[in-house]
């Protein structure tokens, strides 16, 4: 067995992902979560070594900006789950 050089080791490329029966909706799916969320995570916000009392409202907020799209597709959600059957209960009830 070959180490090879360890002081300094190649790298080669790395693990693709498995193939899809379904390609079209991998692609839909990312297309959808680069949509709506469009940044990469802000790591500095996040140090999970300071204490919870230590998040600053400033952080918070920055924190909800960044998942402001999110907080959009929820809310979108919760009014379609509330709605549907609520506009659903009128057209059967007030069919008559």
């Amino acid at each position: 067995m070959e180490l090879g050089n360890i002081s300094k080791p190649t790298y080669g490329p790395g693990p693709e992902a498995p193939g899809s029966s379904t390609p079209g909706l991998v692609t839909m799916a990312h297309g959808f979560l680069r949509l709506v969320q469009p940044n990469p995570l802000p790591i500095e916000l996040i140090n999970f070594e300071q204490s919870q009392s230590a998040f600053s409202g400033e952080r918070i907020h920055e924190l909800l900006l960044y998942e402001l799209g999110f907080l959009i597709c929820a809310a979108i959600g919760v009014v379609f789950i509330i709605l549907v059957p609520l506009v659903g209960c009128c057209f059967c009830c007030w069919r008559c």
